[in-house]
């Protein structure tokens, strides 16, 4: 069984001020491409086909030309999606039934009543069959209607319950995940400015609870990495969209499973951006002597070292660099107001915080009533 491993497509997405249609557009058909030569038995997307829930006419095109080219592909090939974090549930789950009939199996709400269940999809191949199930992005409070008994506390026991409920034969039959969440194991997993932030982790997965599954196709982080000790697998990006990436290698991510209990096969596809993004620093004068070969015109991020003042950098830059993201200063003096910066005492809760902010306000440091009342109002703000 081999099937292509994607996620966060963020078709839609602007880099800066500049729109990536064009380099969306070059990246799928790369896919296409490789669809076309390896014919797998199925292509996996594991959420955030679009960088905003209400995504544009023009990201709806671009997806849609995608879908439409892997459909030409004969014999068919299965597509398999999920919703993720910035994904419309809603709309992404629209004409699922009829897509069905054309091999494209949409998941984009997860189980809501007690009734409800994980889609799965099931394939064979010369090892018997292998079990799909598809989990889109899911919070705590959505799934408050299948279980109206308990009370759902964490991340991790959300996805444990809702998995236990399928009664999965890990033993015997092999089985993928496919899911959009923060999943990580006992070390921090690398993650990206473009990625949607969590406050203190209160969205992580344990990835201890998808360990009985011969592989799990994550989605949610940018960078391809291994999540836990199991099967649990990010494949990233297959384009850069942050500046933070910009050392990072995109590639697309083909699984191989073989006979039950064999370690999955990944293979990493060398991919083609149309344009690259980098990160770039030196003096003003040796950026400019560096690209006297000519125009680069990759995404770049420019930081200039010089210690004195520059006459119109930004216009010198352009004449070599077509696309810079931003230019940013780091000099002693620069450094200096970080240090500065750095030293500001930090408050180290809600509370201190607020009482800080009063005292700059109004000259003065708030009385124990005062104290008493705001934290009477973060702790109603909390339970809520």
């Amino acid at each position: 069984m081999k099937f292509f491993h994607l996620s966060d497509l963020h078709i839609g997405k602007h880099l800066h001020r500049y729109n990536l249609r064009e380099d969306q557009e070059a990246v799928l058909s790369q896919v296409v491409d490789y669809a076309q030569k390896l014919h797998p038995d199925a292509i996996v997307i594991a959420g955030d086909i679009y960088d905003k829930t209400v995504p544009s006419g023009e990201a709806v095109t671009v997806f849609d030309e995608f879908l439409t080219a892997l459909s030409r592909i004969r014999p068919a090939i299965p597509v398999l999606i999920i919703s993720g974090n910035h994904d419309s549930a809603e709309r992404l789950q629209y004409a699922s039934s009829l897509l069905r009939g054309q091999q494209i199996y949409l998941a984009g709400m997860p189980p809501r009543t007690p009734r409800d269940r994980i889609d799965k999809v099931t394939f064979t191949d010369e090892y018997g069959k292998v079990d799909f199930y598809l989990l889109p992005f899911v919070k705590p409070s959505h799934v408050r209607g299948v279980f109206p008994e308990e009370e759902i506390r964490t991340y991790t026991e959300m996805v444990e319950k809702l998995l236990d409920r399928e009664k999965i034969d890990y033993k015997n039959k092999r089985n993928v995940l496919v899911s959009h969440q923060f999943y990580a194991g006992d070390g921090e997993p690398q993650t990206c400015d473009s990625e949607t932030p969590s406050v203190g982790g209160l969205d992580r997965v344990d990835a201890g609870v998808t360990e009985g599954f011969d592989y799990v196709a994550l989605g949610h982080l940018h960078g391809a990495q291994r999540a836990g000790k199991g099967q649990a697998w990010y494949c990233g990006t297959l384009l850069k969209y942050s500046v933070s990436e910009a050392r990072q290698t995109k590639a697309l991510q083909v699984v191989t499973l073989e006979e039950k209990g064999s370690v999955p096969v990944i293979q990493r596809l060398e991919l083609h951006p149309l344009r690259d993004v980098k990160a770039k620093e030196g003096t003003l004068a040796e950026l400019l002597e560096a690209g006297l070969s000519g125009v680069d015109p990759d995404y770049v991020s420019i930081t200039l070292k010089d210690e004195t003042e520059l006459y119109k950098p930004k216009e010198q830059l352009e004449q070599i660099f077509s696309h810079i993201l931003e230019i940013r200063i780091d000099n002693s003096r620069t450094r200096r107001q970080m240090e500065d910066w750095d030293e500001q005492p930090s408050a180290r809760n809600p509370v201190e915080a607020f009482a800080a902010f009063y005292e700059e306000m109004q000259g003065r440091e708030m009385e124990e009533e005062e104290i008493r009342l705001i934290q009477q109002i973060f702790d109603s703000v909390k339970g809520e």
